[in-house]
Protein backbone atom coordinates (compact mmCIF):
# COMPACT_ATOMS: atom_id res chain seq x y z
CA UNK A 1 0.00 0.00 0.00
CA UNK A 2 3.22 2.42 0.89
CA UNK A 3 3.93 2.43 -2.82
CA UNK A 4 0.79 3.05 -4.33
CA UNK A 5 0.39 6.58 -2.01
CA UNK A 6 4.10 7.22 -2.69
CA UNK A 7 2.66 9.24 -5.96
CA UNK A 8 0.58 10.93 -4.42
CA UNK A 9 2.88 12.04 -1.60
CA UNK A 10 5.47 13.21 -3.81
CA UNK A 11 3.41 14.81 -6.16
CA UNK A 12 1.82 16.90 -3.00
CA UNK A 13 5.65 17.48 -1.91
CA UNK A 14 6.42 18.81 -5.70
CA UNK A 15 3.01 20.75 -5.90
CA UNK A 16 3.95 22.67 -2.49
CA UNK A 17 7.48 23.04 -2.78
CA UNK A 18 6.67 25.00 -6.10
CA UNK A 19 3.62 27.07 -4.43
CA UNK A 20 5.94 28.08 -1.39
CA UNK A 21 9.13 29.12 -4.15
CA UNK A 22 6.68 31.04 -6.23
CA UNK A 23 4.88 32.99 -3.55
CA UNK A 24 7.99 34.46 -2.37
CA UNK A 25 9.20 35.51 -5.42
CA UNK A 26 5.65 36.56 -6.99
CA UNK A 27 6.69 40.47 -6.94
CA UNK A 28 9.70 39.83 -8.37
CA UNK A 29 8.17 37.77 -11.25
CA UNK A 30 5.30 40.35 -12.09
CA UNK A 31 7.99 42.91 -12.43
CA UNK A 32 10.16 41.00 -14.58
CA UNK A 33 7.47 40.33 -16.92
CA UNK A 34 6.67 44.36 -17.31
CA UNK A 35 10.54 44.60 -18.13
CA UNK A 36 10.88 41.88 -20.44
CA UNK A 37 8.03 42.69 -23.20
CA UNK A 38 8.93 46.53 -22.23
CA UNK A 39 5.55 47.44 -21.21
CA UNK A 40 5.09 50.83 -22.07
CA UNK A 41 4.25 52.00 -18.34
CA UNK A 42 7.60 50.87 -16.92
CA UNK A 43 9.85 51.10 -19.79
CA UNK A 44 11.51 53.90 -19.17
CA UNK A 45 12.55 52.60 -15.57
CA UNK A 46 15.05 49.79 -14.24
CA UNK A 47 14.40 47.14 -11.80
CA UNK A 48 14.27 48.75 -8.33
CA UNK A 49 12.62 51.81 -9.77
CA UNK A 50 9.87 49.76 -11.14
CA UNK A 51 9.26 47.77 -7.96
CA UNK A 52 8.61 50.54 -6.27
CA UNK A 53 6.61 52.13 -8.97
CA UNK A 54 3.67 49.26 -9.42
CA UNK A 55 2.90 49.51 -5.86
CA UNK A 56 2.44 53.30 -6.15
CA UNK A 57 0.80 52.91 -9.36
CA UNK A 58 -1.22 49.87 -8.83
CA UNK A 59 -1.25 49.38 -4.69
CA UNK A 60 0.59 46.37 -3.38
CA UNK A 61 -1.36 43.64 -4.79
CA UNK A 62 -0.37 45.04 -7.97
CA UNK A 63 3.35 43.19 -7.34
CA UNK A 64 0.79 40.04 -6.89
CA UNK A 65 -0.71 40.41 -10.60
CA UNK A 66 -1.30 36.76 -12.25
CA UNK A 67 -0.35 35.13 -8.80
CA UNK A 68 -3.75 33.03 -8.72
CA UNK A 69 -3.41 31.35 -12.19
CA UNK A 70 0.87 31.05 -11.28
CA UNK A 71 -0.22 29.20 -8.37
CA UNK A 72 -3.06 27.44 -10.12
CA UNK A 73 -0.52 26.07 -12.95
CA UNK A 74 2.62 25.41 -10.33
CA UNK A 75 0.90 23.10 -8.18
CA UNK A 76 0.31 20.30 -11.13
CA UNK A 77 3.38 21.81 -12.78
CA UNK A 78 6.02 21.44 -9.87
CA UNK A 79 3.98 18.04 -8.89
CA UNK A 80 4.29 16.94 -12.61
CA UNK A 81 7.91 17.69 -12.67
CA UNK A 82 9.29 16.20 -9.28
CA UNK A 83 7.12 12.85 -10.29
CA UNK A 84 8.46 12.71 -13.79
CA UNK A 85 11.68 12.88 -12.59
CA UNK A 86 12.16 10.48 -10.32
CA UNK A 87 10.26 8.04 -13.10
CA UNK A 88 12.66 9.03 -15.81
CA UNK A 89 15.64 8.22 -13.62
CA UNK A 90 14.11 4.64 -13.60
CA UNK A 91 13.70 4.07 -17.06
CA UNK A 92 16.44 5.61 -18.47
CA UNK A 93 18.36 3.70 -15.90
CA UNK A 94 16.69 0.42 -17.11
CA UNK A 95 16.04 0.93 -20.62
CA UNK A 96 18.95 2.48 -21.19
CA UNK A 97 21.73 1.67 -19.12
CA UNK A 98 22.85 4.58 -18.22
CA UNK A 99 23.52 6.12 -14.93
CA UNK A 100 25.57 8.71 -13.17
CA UNK A 101 25.28 12.80 -13.71
CA UNK A 102 24.02 12.16 -17.58
CA UNK A 103 20.96 10.12 -16.43
CA UNK A 104 20.66 12.87 -13.70
CA UNK A 105 20.41 15.63 -16.69
CA UNK A 106 18.08 13.78 -19.33
CA UNK A 107 15.79 12.81 -16.84
CA UNK A 108 15.71 16.47 -15.36
CA UNK A 109 15.17 17.85 -18.62
CA UNK A 110 12.29 15.21 -19.73
CA UNK A 111 10.60 16.50 -16.66
CA UNK A 112 10.52 19.74 -17.11
CA UNK A 113 9.42 19.41 -20.71
CA UNK A 114 6.79 17.34 -19.98
CA UNK A 115 5.68 19.64 -16.76
CA UNK A 116 5.67 22.59 -19.21
CA UNK A 117 3.68 21.18 -21.92
CA UNK A 118 1.14 19.94 -19.36
CA UNK A 119 0.79 23.44 -17.85
CA UNK A 120 1.39 25.68 -20.65
CA UNK A 121 -2.26 27.26 -21.30
CA UNK A 122 -2.47 28.56 -17.62
CA UNK A 123 1.33 29.95 -17.87
CA UNK A 124 -0.18 31.72 -21.01
CA UNK A 125 -2.80 33.27 -18.85
CA UNK A 126 -0.69 34.19 -16.05
CA UNK A 127 1.83 36.22 -18.18
CA UNK A 128 -1.41 38.26 -19.94
CA UNK A 129 -2.74 38.90 -16.71
CA UNK A 130 0.51 39.97 -15.00
CA UNK A 131 1.66 41.87 -17.93
CA UNK A 132 -1.69 44.40 -17.03
CA UNK A 133 -1.34 47.55 -16.06
CA UNK A 134 -4.48 49.30 -13.28
CA UNK A 135 -6.74 51.38 -15.57
CA UNK A 136 -6.52 49.15 -18.57
CA UNK A 137 -8.01 45.33 -18.26
CA UNK A 138 -8.66 43.61 -21.32
CA UNK A 139 -8.87 40.61 -19.03
CA UNK A 140 -11.38 40.38 -16.03
CA UNK A 141 -10.18 37.23 -14.09
CA UNK A 142 -8.57 33.72 -15.34
CA UNK A 143 -11.42 32.62 -16.76
CA UNK A 144 -12.52 35.82 -18.72
CA UNK A 145 -9.19 35.19 -20.16
CA UNK A 146 -9.46 31.84 -21.35
CA UNK A 147 -12.17 32.66 -22.78
CA UNK A 148 -11.07 35.58 -24.80
CA UNK A 149 -7.82 33.81 -25.75
CA UNK A 150 -9.92 30.47 -26.76
CA UNK A 151 -12.10 32.72 -29.26
CA UNK A 152 -9.96 34.88 -30.33
CA UNK A 153 -6.84 33.29 -31.53
CA UNK A 154 -7.24 30.47 -32.99
CA UNK A 155 -8.82 27.96 -30.18
CA UNK A 156 -6.06 25.74 -28.30
CA UNK A 157 -3.60 26.64 -30.25
CA UNK A 158 -3.74 30.33 -29.42
CA UNK A 159 -2.70 28.55 -25.81
CA UNK A 160 0.38 27.23 -26.99
CA UNK A 161 2.36 30.50 -28.47
CA UNK A 162 6.11 30.54 -27.50
CA UNK A 163 5.80 26.68 -26.67
CA UNK A 164 9.34 25.97 -28.99
CA UNK A 165 11.15 28.35 -27.00
CA UNK A 166 10.30 27.09 -23.87
CA UNK A 167 11.44 23.99 -24.79
CA UNK A 168 14.28 24.21 -26.43
CA UNK A 169 15.25 26.63 -23.04
CA UNK A 170 13.82 24.35 -20.55
CA UNK A 171 15.71 20.96 -21.51
CA UNK A 172 19.31 23.39 -20.51
CA UNK A 173 17.31 25.10 -17.78
CA UNK A 174 16.27 21.85 -16.02
CA UNK A 175 18.82 19.91 -16.71
CA UNK A 176 21.58 22.16 -15.46
CA UNK A 177 19.76 22.71 -12.27
CA UNK A 178 19.62 19.18 -11.74
CA UNK A 179 22.74 18.28 -12.94
CA UNK A 180 24.35 20.95 -11.03
CA UNK A 181 22.09 20.46 -8.14
CA UNK A 182 23.08 16.82 -8.20
CA UNK A 183 26.71 16.84 -8.70
CA UNK A 184 27.61 19.87 -5.74
CA UNK A 185 25.38 17.70 -3.64
CA UNK A 186 27.27 14.54 -4.33
CA UNK A 187 30.39 16.07 -3.98
CA UNK A 188 29.84 18.04 -1.00
CA UNK A 189 28.71 14.75 0.72
CA UNK A 190 31.91 12.52 -0.54
CA UNK A 191 34.49 15.29 0.55
CA UNK A 192 33.27 16.62 4.20
CA UNK A 193 30.03 14.56 4.81
CA UNK A 194 30.19 15.74 8.82
CA UNK A 195 30.64 19.66 7.63
CA UNK A 196 27.99 19.15 5.43
CA UNK A 197 25.73 16.41 5.80
CA UNK A 198 23.20 14.79 8.40
CA UNK A 199 21.59 11.83 8.50
CA UNK A 200 18.15 12.27 6.80
CA UNK A 201 15.15 12.54 9.60
CA UNK A 202 13.69 9.16 8.30
CA UNK A 203 16.10 7.19 6.98
CA UNK A 204 19.55 7.45 9.26
CA UNK A 205 21.37 5.34 6.29
CA UNK A 206 20.54 8.19 3.67
CA UNK A 207 22.88 11.24 4.34
CA UNK A 208 20.60 14.47 3.38
CA UNK A 209 22.45 18.30 2.84
CA UNK A 210 22.64 20.74 5.96
CA UNK A 211 19.34 23.15 5.37
CA UNK A 212 22.12 25.96 4.44
CA UNK A 213 24.36 23.80 2.21
CA UNK A 214 20.90 22.84 0.47
CA UNK A 215 19.76 26.27 0.02
CA UNK A 216 23.23 27.61 -1.37
CA UNK A 217 23.68 24.60 -3.32
CA UNK A 218 19.71 25.03 -5.39
CA UNK A 219 20.57 28.60 -5.69
CA UNK A 220 24.00 27.93 -7.66
CA UNK A 221 22.53 25.26 -9.31
CA UNK A 222 19.82 28.21 -10.42
CA UNK A 223 21.62 30.85 -11.35
CA UNK A 224 24.33 28.85 -13.65
CA UNK A 225 21.26 27.56 -15.65
CA UNK A 226 19.42 30.92 -15.76
CA UNK A 227 22.17 32.66 -17.57
CA UNK A 228 22.56 29.86 -20.13
CA UNK A 229 19.18 29.82 -20.87
CA UNK A 230 17.68 33.72 -20.34
CA UNK A 231 17.52 34.95 -23.88
CA UNK A 232 14.52 32.06 -24.96
CA UNK A 233 12.58 32.95 -21.60
CA UNK A 234 12.29 36.94 -23.13
CA UNK A 235 11.32 35.44 -26.52
CA UNK A 236 8.53 33.65 -24.78
CA UNK A 237 7.41 36.11 -22.90
CA UNK A 238 7.20 38.19 -26.20
CA UNK A 239 5.31 35.26 -27.89
CA UNK A 240 3.05 34.42 -25.37
CA UNK A 241 2.10 38.53 -25.05
CA UNK A 242 1.71 38.69 -29.46
CA UNK A 243 -1.74 39.74 -29.45
CA UNK A 244 -1.13 42.42 -26.86
CA UNK A 245 1.98 44.12 -27.71
CA UNK A 246 2.28 46.73 -30.59
CA UNK A 247 4.98 44.43 -32.71
CA UNK A 248 3.30 40.91 -32.63
CA UNK A 249 3.57 40.51 -36.09
CA UNK A 250 7.38 40.94 -36.25
CA UNK A 251 7.39 38.27 -33.28
CA UNK A 252 6.03 34.94 -34.79
CA UNK A 253 8.44 32.55 -34.89
CA UNK A 254 11.50 32.23 -32.03
CA UNK A 255 14.05 33.30 -34.47
CA UNK A 256 11.70 35.89 -35.68
CA UNK A 257 11.20 36.96 -32.02
CA UNK A 258 15.20 36.60 -31.10
CA UNK A 259 16.09 38.49 -34.01
CA UNK A 260 13.56 41.59 -33.44
CA UNK A 261 14.90 41.50 -29.90
CA UNK A 262 18.02 42.17 -30.58
CA UNK A 263 18.11 44.51 -33.72
CA UNK A 264 15.74 47.03 -31.65
CA UNK A 265 17.02 46.53 -28.18
CA UNK A 266 20.50 44.46 -28.54
CA UNK A 267 22.38 42.02 -26.04
CA UNK A 268 22.19 43.66 -22.72
CA UNK A 269 18.59 46.01 -22.61
CA UNK A 270 16.83 43.30 -25.08
CA UNK A 271 18.15 40.02 -24.78
CA UNK A 272 19.16 39.93 -21.19
CA UNK A 273 17.08 42.78 -20.06
CA UNK A 274 15.59 41.79 -16.29
CA UNK A 275 18.09 39.30 -15.49
CA UNK A 276 19.52 40.94 -12.50
CA UNK A 277 16.06 40.66 -11.72
CA UNK A 278 16.14 37.03 -12.67
CA UNK A 279 18.97 35.90 -9.94
CA UNK A 280 17.27 37.83 -7.33
CA UNK A 281 14.51 35.52 -8.09
CA UNK A 282 15.73 32.61 -9.22
CA UNK A 283 17.97 32.27 -5.93
CA UNK A 284 15.19 32.58 -3.15
CA UNK A 285 13.31 30.66 -5.53
CA UNK A 286 14.81 27.66 -6.45
CA UNK A 287 16.45 27.71 -2.92
CA UNK A 288 13.01 27.52 -1.10
CA UNK A 289 11.58 25.09 -3.91
CA UNK A 290 14.64 22.52 -2.97
CA UNK A 291 14.53 22.87 0.91
CA UNK A 292 10.81 22.59 1.11
CA UNK A 293 10.87 19.99 -1.13
CA UNK A 294 13.60 17.94 0.70
CA UNK A 295 11.50 18.70 4.32
CA UNK A 296 8.04 17.49 3.04
CA UNK A 297 10.04 13.99 1.50
CA UNK A 298 11.21 13.39 4.72
CA UNK A 299 7.64 14.72 6.22
CA UNK A 300 6.09 12.42 4.21
CA UNK A 301 8.86 9.88 4.37
CA UNK A 302 9.79 9.54 0.55
CA UNK A 303 13.82 9.01 1.15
Amino acid sequence: ARRDFYWLRSFIAGGVAGCCAKTTTAPLDRVKILLQAHNHHYKHLGVFSTLCAVPKKEGYLGLYKGNGAMMIRIFPYGAIQFMAFDQYKKVIKKQLGISGHVHRLMAGSMAGITAVICTYPLDMVRVRLAFQVKGEHRYMGIIHAFKMIYTKEGGLRGFYRGLMPTVVGMAPYAGFSFFTFGTLKSIGLAQAPNLLGRPSLDNPEVLVLKTHVNLLCGGIAGAIAQTISYPLDVTRRRMQLGAVLPDSEKCLTMVQTLKYVYQQHGIRRGLYRGLSLNYLRCIPSQAVAFTTYELMKQFLHLN
